[in-house]
Order: C-alpha cells, then sequence, then structure tokens
C-alpha cells in the first residue's frame, strides 16, 4: 500500500489538472489568483469549488453535467485526488481540476469574487467541541468563503452528519445570512429527484446510505 502510495504521488506530478503547492512553498500568492477562469481553464466560465472533495466525485460528476462551468476540487490528501485528476483526464474533463491545499489557505489561491459556488461534500463534522474550529462551516471559514464568493454567491452543505446540518443552519440564522433551502433528509422531502442532489454521489455518499443515514443538504448566501 505504501508503494502504492507513492507510486501515485510521483504520478500526481505529471497531471496538467492537479496542482499541487505545500505550505513550505507557498511564499506568496499563487500566480493564477484571479486568473484561473483565464490561464488555467482558457475561458471566461464561471468556477465552482468543492471543498474536502476526496477522491472527486462530485466535481467529475458536475463537470461532466456542466460543461459551460468549471469546477475545482480541494483536498490535503494527494492519495485521495489521485483518483480524480485521473478520472478527468480519461473523461476527457478540461473543465474540471484539482488543488491540494488546506482551506485556510485558499485565499492565497483565488482572490476575492473569483468563486461562483461553494460545494462542501460530507466533511468530518469534527462534533468535539475542542474541535469546533475545524469544521468547514464555523464562522471563520464562512467568512473566509464570503470574501472568495461573487455577490450573491451561492454555498451547498451536503451531509449525513445532523449534527453539522443543524449545528450549520443554527449558525447561519444567528449571523442572519440566507438560507435558500434546507433539507433533512433530501429523499423524502424532495418533490422530485434532483439530477446534482440525488444522482451524484461520493464515496462517503454511499457508504452513509448503505447505513440507513438520510442525506442533508444546506443552500445558503451572505448578507
Amino acid at each position: 500500500m505504501a508503494r502504492r502510495k507513492l507510486e501515485r504521488f510521483a504520478e500526481n506530478k505529471t497531471f496538467p489538472n492537479l496542482i499541487e503547492i505545500p505550505r513550505s512553498g507557498l511564499q506568496a500568492d499563487f500566480p493564477l489568483k484571479g486568473r484561473w477562469a483565464q490561464e488555467h481553464f482558457k475561458n471566461n466560465q464561471p468556477i465552482i469549488l468543492e471543498l474536502g472533495c476526496g477522491k472527486g466525485e462530485y466535481s467529475i460528476g458536475m463537470g461532466k453535467a456542466f460543461p459551460h462551468q468549471n469546477f475545482i476540487g480541494v483536498d490535503i490528501k494527494g492519495a485521495r485526488l489521485w483518483y480524480g485528476a485521473k478520472e478527468a483526464i480519461t473523461a476527457a474533463l478540461p473543465n474540471v481540476a484539482f488543488l491540494r491545499t488546506q482551506i485556510e489557505l485558499l485565499e492565497h489561491f483565488f482572490a476575492p469574487g473569483e468563486i461562483s459556488e461553494i460545494w462542501i461534500t460530507f466533511p468530518d463534522p469534527q462534533i468535539k467541541y475542542k474541535r469546533a474550529k475545524h469544521r468547514l462551516t464555523a464562522i471563520a471559514n464562512l467568512e473566509r468563503y464570503q470574501r472568495l464568493l461573487q455577490p450573491k454567491g451561492k454555498m451547498h452543505l451536503k451531509t449525513d452528519s445532523a449534527f453539522l446540518h443543524g449545528y450549520t443552519h443554527g449558525l447561519l440564522e444567528m449571523l442572519g445570512h440566507p438560507v435558500y433551502e434546507a433539507y433533512h433528509d433530501i429523499d423524502k422531502q424532495l418533490p422530485e429527484p434532483d439530477h446534482v442532489l440525488h444522482t451524484i454521489r461520493t464515496y462517503y455518499e454511499e457508504l452513509f446510505r448503505g447505513k440507513g443515514f438520510p442525506i442533508t443538504y444546506i443552500q445558503f448566501g451572505f448578507k
């Protein structure tokens, strides 16, 4: 397993759609900051981020469904990103890319207002109180996303965690941010199947669905 992982790390360096910049190597803002669409994707299409993307199933699925939008999956696990980057190349998806970095460094890579939407798909809920600051919907992270999003840009949280769903919904209400949609169980509450919410699934969604967990969803913005 260790040898396979090392082989994937080596192959990652050859993928044109996977960018890896270690924290130690990030001395200043990334050169593509503010110019991802024009210089990496070679177009003027909107950019959507998937945070904590794992193997990139959601970025790949949305890239196939929406060829006129650009998708960037972000994760810190290089071995996981290998799957997404390789699949995007195999499937000939020029509108899908991957970035290996920490969430707290996003503003080194993207300019204010450069992102049109952000998806958070099945993150670790970090239930323990001492881990609260690490939740992807903690206040500091929400403030970071707000700076990156275009005016009226949308956020999406899809999770099996009733805790994280409730925590995030309550936090948004406390902060006065608009909640556009909220479902405790998308299978029971949505009147018709939605392609993005029902058909595109991550590894963890399949895992938790198999265990009988309801899948929750919140779509929100910033005031």
